[in-house]
């Protein structure tokens, strides 16, 4: 029995140029704290998905915008939940609504820009829309960024993928 790994099998199969850029992706992924570096990277190369463009696209979405509600003065910048915290609500339930609306409503808007591409209640001829990947410098690539609500409970920094928002 082979104890080689499908990422070993992987670069096997490749030529020398395209073994060297999933290397060098995968150390990318890996020096951003992606997880599975290795996976994102082959998929990448062997399906032409922008996976390093959407993972940037997400990465910073859960720290600043779903738990930026837990750090201090947040919630008391928002009149109504100083309210609720002045009236005696429990302040990890007051976070915990926060951080849920937030995500729902990143969910929501990460689904409709990536997922929908078009507003199905219009004519037929009207346009639709694309997030795009694009080089360094600003250049469009021509692969779209498709999908990122699928993966934004997987940039969960916790590793807990959202659970906790939901009791």
């Amino acid at each position: 029995m082979s104890s080689e790994s499908g990422w070993d099998r992987a670069l096997t199969a490749m030529d020398e140029q395209e073994r060297a850029a999933a290397i060098a992706l995968r150390d990318r992924f890996a020096e951003l704290g992606a997880d599975e570096p290795e996976s994102r990277a082959l998929s990448e190369i062997s399906e032409s998905i922008p996976q390093l463009a959407g993972f940037l696209a997400l990465r910073r979405i859960w720290p600043e915008m779903i738990d930026g509600w837990a750090a201090p003065g947040a919630l008391e910048s928002l009149p109504a939940a100083a309210r609720l915290l002045a009236a005696g609500a429990d302040r990890d339930d007051v976070i915990r609504l926060a951080r849920c609306t937030a995500y729902e409503a990143v969910f929501a808007m990460l689904y409709r820009l990536t997922g929908e591409g078009r507003d199905h209640e219009a004519s037929e001829d009207t346009p639709g829309w694309v997030l795009m990947e694009t080089t360094p410098r600003g250049d469009l690539t021509g692969r779209p960024v498709r999908g990122l609500y699928e993966d934004i409970l997987t940039m969960d920094p916790s590793g807990r993928d959202g659970q906790d928002l939901f009791k």
